[in-house]
């Protein structure tokens, strides 16, 4: 496996629209390579997730995954390893959280980003086998964010309020705990 160059804000790569890949594209060898070097990519970052056009392919493929004590993201829960190809998330209800949103193509800046609390999840393992599954909370966000990177949108173009924008030092010193309590309140409220 190995470590891929992650494209950042600028690169034209992050603003186009994955292509989907038939089962049999995604089985091929040379896409599960891809797979296997994006995890190890997404790792060595301390990522949540990392879609295909972060590293210069435009596939509909992401991976997401939240290891414990991951030290990004402390306050967001475990994720297992999730391969999702060709995914699409549908909202199930109105409800939305302000996540102070980074990314790993997008070096040192965060800020908030309206995302639906709880979302219906369908897409492709990394076999070709179909899955449906609903995710809440922070994790739905992070689901939300990696296909918006299949689509060619960055968390940028979400944030409406730009006095939200801030660095990764900035935000440690002046939004950190009170993000953390709140995204904590959600977690204990509706889980993951």
């Amino acid at each position: 496996m190995t470590v891929l160059p992650i494209a950042t804000v600028g690169d034209p790569v992050l603003r186009e629209r994955a292509k989907e890949l038939s089962p049999e594209e995604l089985r091929s060898d040379e896409v599960q390579r891809l797979i296997d070097d994006m995890i190890e990519t997404k790792r060595a970052a301390h990522g949540a997730g990392l879609a295909a056009n972060q590293v210069g392919r435009t596939l509909r493929v992401a991976v997401v995954e939240v290891e414990p004590d991951n030290p990004r993201y402390p306050y967001k829960p475990p994720v297992d390893l999730t391969v999702v190809a060709n995914p699409t998330v549908e909202a199930m209800d109105e409800e939305v959280f302000a996540v102070n949103e980074g990314c790993l193509s997008v070096p040192d800046l965060r800020g908030d980003v309206e995302r639906f609390v709880n979302v219906r999840v369908r897409y492709l393992d990394r076999d070709g086998e179909p899955h449906e599954e609903v995710r809440r909370g922070l994790t739905a966000g992070t689901f939300q964010h990696e296909v918006d990177h299949l689509d060619g949108v960055l968390f940028l173009d979400r944030v409406r309020d730009p006095s939200t924008f801030s660095t990764w030092e900035q935000f440690d010193r002046h939004r950190r705990a009170e993000f953390e309590a709140r995204a904590r309140e959600l977690v204990e409220r509706v889980g993951s």
